[in-house]
C-alpha cells in the first residue's frame, strides 16, 4: 500500500524546505532584534482554553477545531491559534509577575478543519509574537514593525499594511446597539442575525458578497470611539509615521477572533488572491483576565509562514536551494573509507559543513554529486594520500587545487576559506 500525506496539510521537503527554514530564520532574527524571547507551548491544550480565549461563537471554535477526548476522558483540542496558549503559559509560569512587558515569540504547526485551497491548510505553520503587560501605543507600533522588518529582509515589497481601532469596551458597547439595530433591519438570514447578536462586529468579517453589499452603509466603530481610544490610535499612527512604515486605515477591518480590542492590523499581499492576509494581529485587552490572570493588556500577531513563502514565489524572489557543503571527501579505497568519516567529523567540529561519498559510487559519480550539493572543496582520498599524509583540495568553482596536510586539514581549510 502506498501511503500519502493527509489532505490539506502543508509539507516541505528538499529543496523547497530550505526556503521554508530560511523564512523562519528571518522572522526569528527580526523578533530577537527587538528583544523578544522564544517560547514553546503544547500542540494540544484543554478545549476550554480556546473556547474561552478565542470566543465560543467564532467560526474557529464552532466549526474548525480538531477536538477529541483523550484516554482520561478530557476534551483536548489541537491548537488552532497561538495567543491563547501563550497567555496560559505566561499566567501559569508567573512571567507576568516579573519585568513587563513580557515579550515572546513562537513558531510551529497549527490546525484548523478548513476547506483546503492554496494558502489555506488544515495543518499550517505560523510565527507569532506577543507583548504582554504594557498598554503603550509605541509598543503597538513596535509589534507591527517586527513583521514589517522581517518581510523586508525576505525581499517582499508588494503588500499593504491595513490598520484600524476596535476601541475600548465603552466604545464598542455604544456602537453595538446602533450596529445591531442596522442588522435587524437589513433583511439578513436568521443564522447571520443570530451570530450578530453574539458579536455584531464580526459581520464585517463575513466574506459573502451579498452580506458585504448590505452592510455598505452600516455604522462604523470609528464613529463611536471614545476620546481615549482616538488619542491612542492617533499615537499608533504617529509612531508608524516616525518609523517610515506605510499603512492604510481600513475602518472595516476586524479580526475573526473575539479577543481583539484597540489597535488591529493586517498585512495584505496583493498577489495571493482570496488568501491574501500574510500576517494579522492586534491588541487584546481583557484576554489575560478572561483566562484567569491579571487584568493586563497585550498585543501580538500571527504570521503565516506558508503564505509568506507563497508571497515570495509570487513576487519572483529567486528561491534557490540553500544547501551547500564546505568539503566533500571522496574515499577511493577500502582503507580510505575507514578514515573519511573521521576526517569529516573533525571538519564539522571545526565549524564546517562536511560530507562523505558513502557507498560504492565511483569517482565520476561522486564528483557529480559534489557539484549538485554546491560543494566548495573536494578531497579525493586514496592509498597514496594516506601513505604521504597529504592530499589535494580541489576548489569546485574554478578547479584550482591546494596541497593540504591530512592531520591539519581543519586549520588549512580555515585558512583557505
Amino acid at each position: 500500500m502506498k501511503y500519502q500525506a493527509p489532505k490539506g496539510v502543508s509539507e516541505y521537503f528538499p529543496p523547497r524546505s530550505s526556503w521554508f527554514e530560511h523564512v523562519i530564520w528571518k522572522l526569528e532574527e527580526s523578533a530577537l532584534a527587538a528583544n523578544y524571547r522564544f517560547i514553546e507551548t503544547p500542540i494540544f491544550e484543554d478545549t476550554e482554553l480556546f473556547a474561552r480565549g478565542v470566543g465560543e461563537t467564532t467560526d474557529v471554535v464552532t466549526k474548525e477545531m480538531y477536538t477529541f477526548e483523550d484516554r482520561g476522558g478530557r476534551s483536548i483540542t489541537l491548537r488552532p491559534e497561538g495567543t491563547a496558549g501563550v497567555i496560559r503559559s505566561i499566567i501559569e509560569n508567573g512571567l507576568d509577575r516579573g519585568q513587563l512587558p513580557v515579550k515572546v515569540f513562537y513558531s510551529g504547526p497549527f490546525f484548523r478543519a478548513e476547506r483546503p485551497q492554496a494558502g489555506r491548510y488544515r495543518q499550517f505553520f505560523q510565527f507569532g509574537i506577543e507583548a504582554v503587560g504594557v498598554d503603550d501605543p509605541a509598543l503597538d507600533a513596535e509589534v507591527i514593525s517586527v513583521a514589517h522588518l522581517a518581510f523586508q529582509k525576505l525581499g517582499l515589497t508588494d503588500y499593504q499594511i491595513q490598520i484600524n481601532s476596535l476601541g475600548d469596551k465603552e466604545s464598542r458597547n455604544i456602537h453595538r446597539e446602533d450596529l445591531l439595530s442596522f442588522i435587524r433591519k437589513a433583511n439578513f438570514d436568521q443564522e447571520t442575525i443570530d451570530r450578530a447578536e453574539k458579536n455584531p462586529l464580526r459581520i464585517f468579517d463575513d466574506k459573502r458578497g451579498e452580506v458585504q453589499e448590505k452592510i455598505k452603509n452600516a455604522p462604523l466603530l470609528s464613529q463611536f470611539l471614545s476620546s481615549e481610544s482616538k488619542i491612542k490610535f492617533e499615537q499608533v499612527k504617529s509612531n508608524l509615521d516616525k518609523l517610515q512604515i506605510p499603512y492604510l486605515v481600513n475602518e472595516r477591518l476586524v479580526r475573526g477572533l473575539d479577543y481583539y480590542t484597540g489597535t488591529t492590523f493586517e498585512f495584505v499581499h496583493n498577489r495571493l488572491g482570496a488568501q491574501a492576509t500574510i500576517c494579522g494581529g492586534g491588541r487584546y485587552d481583557g484576554l489575560m483576565e478572561t483566562l484567569g490572570g491579571q487584568a493586563l493588556s497585550g498585543i501580538g500577531f500571527g504570521l503565516g509562514i506558508d503564505r509568506t513563502l507563497l508571497a515570495m514565489e509570487s513576487e519572483g524572489i529567486e528561491l534557490k536551494d540553500r544547501q551547500y557543503v564546505d568539503i566533500y571527501i571522496i574515499p577511493i579505497s577500502d582503507t580510505a573509507k575507514n578514515l573519511a568519516l573521521e576526517m569529516a567529523v573533525n571538519c564539522r567540529r571545526g565549524g564546517f559543513v562536511a560530507d562523505v561519498a558513502f557507498g560504492n559510487r565511483g569517482l565520476k559519480g561522486s564528483m557529480k554529486a559534489a557539484d549538485k550539493m554546491a560543494t566548495h572543496f573536494v578531497l579525493v582520498l586514496g592509498d597514496d594520500e594516506l601513505s604521504s599524509g597529504s592530499g589535494r583540495l580541489k576548489r569546485m568553482s574554478d578547479g584550482e587545487e591546494f596541497s593540504v596536510s591530512l592531520t591539519s586539514l581543519v586549520d588549512e581549510l580555515r585558512a583557505i576559506l
